[in-house]
């Protein structure tokens, strides 16, 4: 399989399955993996031509970025892999490449003790900044998701979100 056949074949699924943005940014990777592989074999590119293809691509890059192609040209190998069942392992899979790819530890979250959420809420003056900060507390809401409610979308103590992250057309959100 050539490599500009996977890379259509992938193109349908993540336009079937995903949404535009998510579209856009593999779009931009797999395009310039395109210009360069088209007509190579999927399986002749080396770990160490897809090292030079990520570093020619992202030096100018955060670290972030950087890590997001990789994981998108893995992510592309293994739906590859997996759907064609392909004899052969992922290149990106390499020592190499998830050692200069890696993400940092995370720092554990530091969770705000349940007085000192309402003592924040206590002592705030403005009414706006108390109803932001009590629907955030007693309904789990993030702030985007928040700032997109109207009157009409409370009904009780229910609260319906639209366009919420999750993907969905709407979802609710109980007041507690």
């Amino acid at each position: 399989m050539t490599t500009k056949e996977a890379i259509t074949l992938f193109k349908y699924y993540i336009q079937s399955n995903h949404k535009r943005r998510t579209i856009e940014s593999y779009t931009l990777l797999l395009d310039r993996f395109n210009a360069i592989y088209a007509e190579k074999p999927l399986e002749g590119i080396s770990p160490d031509e897809i090292f030079h293809f990520l570093e020619s691509l992202t030096q100018k890059l955060s670290k972030s970025t950087r890590r997001l192609r990789y994981a998108q040209l893995k992510a592309f190998y293994n739906f590859i892999i997996d759907r064609c069942s392909l004899n052969m392992r992922n290149p990106c899979s390499t020592a190499l490449l998830s050692k200069s790819f890696r993400a940092p530890k995370q720092l554990p979250h530091k969770i705000l003790e349940r007085e000192t959420v309402y003592e924040m809420i206590y002592n705030t003056t403005r009414q706006r900044d108390r109803l932001i900060l009590e629907l955030q507390a007693r309904c789990g809401l993030r702030i985007g998701e928040l700032l997109k409610i109207k009157v009409s979308d409370v009904s009780g103590r229910t609260i319906t979100l639209r366009e919420p992250k999750s993907g969905k057309e709407a979802e609710m959100a109980y007041i507690q």
